[in-house]
């Protein structure tokens, strides 16, 4: 492989990364900002009131997201295993 190669490999393994986790991240920082807000608000500054809706938020966001992050990926692995595959 050529150096070009590599990088191009390295740049659209960061990017499907970045596009795997964005669902996940955005929903769990805009429910993270909603307690936040809640919290200053009402002046109730429990721990597990900030834990339990970020964890609830996570795990809803991978039930509905993770069919396609799991094809996401999939289909990175398969394209680049079919030219690893043409190299040799």
């Amino acid at each position: 492989m050529t150096l070009d190669q590599v990088i191009t490999v390295g740049r659209e393994a960061l990017l499907t990364i970045l596009t795997v986790s964005a669902p996940v991240l955005v929903i769990s920082v805009a429910v993270g900002l909603l307690v936040s807000i809640f919290q200053a608000t009402t002046q109730i500054h429990d721990q597990t009131l900030s834990f339990v809706p970020k964890i609830l938020s996570v795990l809803l966001a991978l039930f509905l997201f993770g069919g396609w992050m799991l094809r996401t990926l999939a289909d990175f692995a398969n394209r680049y295993m079919e030219k690893l595959a043409g190299l040799g």
